[in-house]
């Protein structure tokens, strides 16, 4: 007889493959509301991408100007093509004059 933790029901393994993250974004000085929109209109067309499973903008009550992108992406290669979308490029191309600080990806993991 096998052990029950063997078997692995398909959801089980769906989740464990699962990229979770949060980009913290930062405006340069002067930049939040050009930042803000920036961010808002990458917001539709990620929702649309196949493999996208939560993309969603905040930003810190305690530090206007500083953003956080909750994101889930299916695997991998939903976030590399997520990567090479026109609008995510187009973003990409604007972030040096709307940024501060480098955009610090946290990568996280579900424990709960």
């Amino acid at each position: 007889m096998t052990p029950a933790s063997s078997a692995t029901p398909a959801s089980a393994s769906a989740s464990s493959s699962l990229l979770t993250m949060t980009a913290v974004l930062v405006a340069a000085p002067g930049q939040g509301d050009r930042l803000r929109e920036a961010l808002r209109g990458l917001l539709a067309p990620t929702r649309q991408e196949p493999g996208c499973r939560d993309y969603r903008l905040f930003e810190r009550i305690d530090e206007p100007g500083t953003f956080e992108m909750h994101e889930a992406f299916d695997d991998e290669a939903a976030l590399e093509a997520h990567r090479a979308t026109p609008h995510f490029r187009a973003f990409e191309a604007q972030a040096p004059t709307l940024l501060g600080a480098p955009l610090r990806l946290v990568k996280l993991t579900a424990v709960g």
